[in-house]
């Protein structure tokens, strides 16, 4: 049975197709196929979280492919990334704001007794499933080690 992202990913990829949107084809065609490498990886069908975290992996390397190509003058290729990224941003769920990042931290911290660097192996099974897919990983990290430290 297929999920109601992986279906909102098929009906996209049909009307681009009629519409003729050659790029959005592409990287929604990308996207699925990720997604299906993942589940022969997995054997398993993959649920909507298992697939926003696949999205979100596609769209941080379309972010390091357009900081790569900034730093090689290569303008044409930037906006190449930019415009995918930004077609893969509409499957992904509002990102959360830095303040709300360290108030769900912070609650988890008090949650779970934490009291410094020792404890985020604890911290962290516990906070990653409710920010994936609504966060950055790096920002997340950056928080964490912030307030631990602090």
């Amino acid at each position: 049975m297929e999920t109601p992202l992986k279906t909102k990913l098929n009906d996209d990829l049909r009307q681009a197709l009629r519409g003729g949107d050659a790029l959005r084809c592409s990287v929604i065609r990308m996207v699925l196929s990720a997604i299906n490498y993942s589940e022969i990886a997995k054997q398993a069908t993959l649920g909507d979280s298992d697939i926003l975290g696949v999205i979100s992996k596609e769209l941080k390397q379309r972010k390091e492919s357009l900081e790569a190509y900034k730093k090689a003058n290569r303008p044409e290729l930037a906006a190449k990334e930019e415009a995918e990224a930004e077609i893969l941003k509409v499957y992904l769920p509002e990102q959360m704001s830095h303040d709300e990042i360290t108030a769900v931290v912070q609650k988890l911290i008090s949650e779970l007794d934490c009291h410094g660097m020792q404890d985020k192996n604890k911290l962290m099974p516990k906070l990653m499933p409710l920010v994936k897919g609504k966060a950055d990983g790096q920002e997340v990290n950056a928080i964490v080690n912030e307030l631990l430290n602090g």
